[in-house]
């Protein structure tokens, strides 16, 4: 009986009265044998039963978990989870720029002077929506204005400019290469046993200046001296070459400020 859910529960409750009732069976014993459960509980329904009616064999409704168990109330939950979506611990006054669970149990501490443990803080998070995740990088510099302007006015005039022209509309980017590097992310592992990632021993690097079309063409190439104007020149002739068009090219400058697009 107590593997079935609530509401399985409060289905055979209801059957097993319902035989009593109409007489498809006589007595308590029948009943059990028939359905299975116990003599007892068979009586224990019936006399429910009789004194409060089908009401009283209902399933009980399950109170929220963020209702009257709660020692924190709407306006302070409220007041903590908007804390974390706007600020990060050291604008509060704590140290570090992510929120783990023992920074927000000083904040609901110092919010609404209530003491929890760790592992409670976690459950509370997540009973809210808040979920551990790894945090996107954006420079604090940024210029939100002037990427946004080039999105909304510069972009689809470019797009607009490069169908007119029939040209291939790229974006290229510069980027460095390590041989020790591991692969960024995580990895799934057994508790305690750290993976390993095996790499080159011999350290050397490399750059790589490369660009993708928007339906996926992919031109790069592999150079072991600085990044210079003289190397950009002679990627862009060679890319012009192999893409058999006029070519133009939005380079990705700096997380900071809009990209610039130039044609070749």
């Amino acid at each position: 009986m107590r593997r079935l859910s609530p509401g399985a529960q409060e289905d055979l409750r209801l059957r097993v009265v319902a035989a009593l009732e109409s007489g498809r069976v006589a007595t308590y014993g029948q009943a059990a044998e028939v359905f299975g459960v116990a003599e007892r509980s068979v009586g224990t329904w019936w006399r429910a039963f009789k004194s409060g009616g089908r009401q009283a064999l209902l399933a009980p409704e399950r109170e929220s978990r963020a209702g009257r168990g709660e020692l924190i109330d709407d306006s302070a939950r409220g007041a903590v989870l908007q804390a974390m979506r706007d600020y990060t611990p050291a604008d509060l006054g704590q140290s570090g720029v992510m929120w783990t669970r023992a920074s927000v149990r000083v904040l609901i501490r110092l919010v609404c002077g209530v003491s929890m443990t760790e592992q409670g803080v976690g459950k509370w998070l997540r009973r809210h929506g808040f979920t551990p995740q790894r945090p996107a990088r954006r420079s604090y510099r940024q210029q939100d204005e002037q990427v946004r302007a080039w999105l909304e006015d510069e972009y689809p005039a470019i797009a607009a400019r490069t169908r007119k022209e029939k040209a291939e509309l790229v974006w290229a980017d510069q980027c460095g290469l390590r041989s020790d590097t591991a692969p960024p992310g995580r990895s799934w592992a057994p508790a305690g046993h750290t993976p390993l990632v095996r790499v080159n021993g011999r350290r050397f690097k490399v750059n790589i200046m490369s660009a993708v079309a928007s339906r996926g063409a992919l031109w790069f190439t592999v150079f072991p001296e600085k990044f210079t104007a003289k190397v950009f020149c002679a990627f862009l002739d060679r890319l012009a070459t192999q893409a058999r068009r006029k070519v133009h090219v939005i380079v990705d400058r700096h997380p900071e400020v809009p990209p610039r697009c130039g044609g070749r």
